[in-house]
């Protein structure tokens, strides 16, 4: 069975530190364009499939805004109702 790994970042809660990009070991965490209401560019993930899931970012983060989430493909399909 496949899974997906699904990582979130609380936007608003987030300092754009970029200790979540450095330890990365597939490159896959940046900074966002975009700034939240506090004024700082927000770490996200465009490649979510390239994720391995080991959650090093959410370990690293001093503000505990990263969540990972780890999904079966199957479940994932009939959740959104493909």
């Amino acid at each position: 069975m496949e899974h997906q790994n699904i990582v979130t970042f609380e936007t608003e809660r987030c300092k754009g530190c970029e200790l979540c990009v450095s330890v990365c070991p597939v490159k896959i965490i940046s900074l966002s364009r975009s700034i939240n209401s506090r004024g700082y560019h927000v770490a996200h993930i465009e490649d979510m499939e390239s994720c391995i899931g080991c959650a090093s970012c959410a370990y690293m983060c001093p503000d505990s805004v990263i969540t990972i989430e780890r999904r079966d493909r199957d479940e994932q399909s009939a959740y959104e109702g493909k």
